[in-house]
């Protein structure tokens, strides 16, 4: 694939930084080499020496002065490599890319946002359209409006984007015609295809297969965001785009914050190694590297327990938030069965309601419902304009526990109906 054709002109524009790849030649090199070139602190000065990290199933990680000198120092941009080997023998293990590992590459960064927002200053150009769900994720409406691009939703159910509506929306163009100059045909599509957020949609194999397809008829680059595909709650899981890409058009995010902490902020790029170069290319110029402490703590984490142990822990958290969902279904169909609908999601830590007779739930939730002492998060939040009233809602089941979700929808009820 002709990938310069994908690049905005600053992402083009960007040079390895000097320093940053002396930095990693320093770090792969023998201990007899006398370096005068970084101009790292000395970590003699650092007040920390070593640490113990106690984990719930009784065991510990222990860095002792030798591992907290390396915790403390620079590391390199596009991750440290213990953590990366791992995480690529699990992709390969989840997914079986068809693509070979000399055309895929993988980064680390801080949480999946900072990997998406790279992605998007590296693809997107003022005027571009971009093609997304609908409703989709706020975090990624923040990161693409400031680029001045045209989005263009593509309907979506709860099995996530609908095929048949991604060919309507690009039957506007020929697809003979996009690689010619002025061509205004989408290069880039954007879906969550798991757990969607705020939605709970989740994509089938068949639409994912029927999505490439068009990609492929169109020369468009797929990002994959899937920070919820370790929350499943059925096997097997679908496969993903990933494991479908044969022509190394598939950018895809991967996440650590649902399923071993939301703080540590690890998150992964993986895709053509072009790309994934220049994602690093703007990390050396911006971060510099994902937390050399937070990287060394899950690389021990994930090293200790293998890939089964990563598994079975994956195993408890579904069964976790299964749990979850399966309560906030009973809550729902207990107090809001004629005063919403709603699809039961298959993965992920969202409920998606429509409120019958409230076409603007805005109004609602921000006039009225902390009165009754009861939040969610308005569907507006999630729309390409949202300045357009809208009857949707998202309650989240990840974090209340079962009394307080049945509690909620009990209060929700009592608003909807004075609304009425």
């Amino acid at each position: 694939m002709n990938y310069a054709r994908f690049l905005t002109a600053v992402s083009a524009a960007r040079k390895p930084s000097p320093i940053r790849v002396l930095t990693e030649l320093q770090q792969r090199s023998p201990p007899s080499l006398i370096s005068l070139a970084g101009g790292v602190p000395n970590p003699n000065t650092f007040p920390f020496q070593s640490a113990s990290i106690a984990l719930k199933d009784g065991g510990s990680i222990t860095f002792d002065d030798a591992i907290m000198r390396k915790a403390l120092q620079y590391s390199a941009s596009p991750g440290m490599p213990e953590l990366l080997g791992w995480m690529k023998d699990m992709q390969k293990r989840l997914h079986d890319p068809p693509t070979t590992l000399a055309q895929r590459e993988m980064c680390v960064t801080s949480g999946s946002q900072e990997g998406l927002g790279k992605v998007f200053e590296m693809l997107v150009r003022p005027g571009d359209n971009v093609l997304l769900d609908a409703p989709t994720y706020s975090g990624t409406l923040a990161a693409l409006k400031p680029l001045g691009c045209n989005l263009i939703s593509v309907p979506s159910d709860q099995h996530g984007m609908i095929p048949g509506a991604l060919r309507e929306v690009l039957s506007r163009w020929d697809p003979a015609e996009v690689h010619q100059p002025g061509s205004t045909a989408p290069r880039v599509l954007y879906t969550i295809p798991n757990g969607g957020n705020p939605t709970g949609a989740s994509m089938t194999t068949q639409r994912k297969r029927e999505v490439y397809e068009l990609a492929q008829r169109y020369d468009m680059l797929i990002v994959e965001d899937d920070p919820y595909y370790f929350l499943q709650f059925e096997k097997p899981w679908v496969p993903t785009f990933l494991s479908m890409d044969v022509d190394g058009r598939i950018l895809r995010t991967d996440s650590f914050s649902k399923i071993l902490s939301s703080g540590l902020r690890i998150g992964f790029v993986t895709g053509p190694k072009p790309l994934v170069d220049r994602v690093v290319l703007h990390i050396q110029a911006s971060t510099m590297h994902t937390s050399s402490f937070t990287q060394l703590m899950v690389s021990e984490l994930l090293h200790r327990w293998g890939q089964e142990g990563f598994l079975h822990h994956i195993n408890e958290v579904i069964d976790f938030y299964r749990t979850q969902r399966n309560a906030l279904i009973f809550s729902a169909d207990k107090w809001l069965k004629g005063l919403a609908e709603w699809h039961v999601p298959s993965a992920g830590m969202f409920l998606w309601l429509r409120l019958k007779g409230v076409p603007d739930t805005m109004k609602l939730v921000m006039e009225k419902a902390l009165d009754k002492e009861v939040l969610l998060v308005p569907g507006n939040a999630f729309m390409i304009d949202s300045s357009e009233p809208c009857p949707y809602v998202r309650a989240a089941f990840s974090l209340s526990t079962p009394q307080q979700m049945d509690e909620a929808f009990r209060r929700l009820s009592l608003l909807i109906k004075e609304a009425l």
